[in-house]
């Protein structure tokens, strides 16, 4: 009798230890992946932040006819710096079809950045077809970030 008390003894406590690290590595795997959705969601911010600041100064210049162009370039180039480097961080945090899409923004803002520096105006057509190409690719950029975040339609992750 006193056998069989032990054993079933022995048998709850080796159920309870392994249902106790069975709830615990459940809830590192959802801490972990709610620190990564969350240093992803910072690093889109920032790279969005980035991104429209960079586009913003590059409209100032291009509504400066008087600008000299070097200040023209000069400037256009540094709003752009801060760009750079985030990309970077979004090949190696975002997944792949994040990283497409911020690229594809990127490149659309750099070559309207190139057309500023190059002299167009505001109203030149190129400005505007270069303008309109860049905010799609921002508008594509921005479903996929928000895919990647779970984020609804209604602001509120599932």
């Amino acid at each position: 009798m006193q056998w069989i008390t032990l054993i079933s003894t022995m048998v709850g406590a080796v159920i309870a230890t392994g249902s106790a690290i069975l709830l615990d590595r459940q809830r590192w795997r959802r801490e972990r992946s709610d620190r990564e959705t969350q240093a992803r969601r910072t690093l889109y911010g920032n790279y969005l932040a980035s991104l429209s600041e960079a586009r913003h100064t590059c409209g100032n210049v291009a509504r400066d006819p008087d600008m000299e162009p070097s200040t023209r370039r000069t400037t256009a180039r540094e709003a752009f710096g801060p760009c750079i480097g985030l990309r970077y961080q979004m090949t190696i945090s975002a997944p792949s079809r994040v990283v497409e899409a911020s690229e594809d923004a990127f490149r659309r803002l750099r070559d309207l950045r190139d057309r500023v520096m190059e002299g167009i105006l505001v109203t030149d057509p190129v400005y505007l077809e270069g303008r309109r190409t860049y905010d799609d690719a921002l508008a594509a950029l921005r479903v996929r970030m928000r895919g990647d975040l779970r984020v609804s339609e209604d602001g509120m992750a599932p």
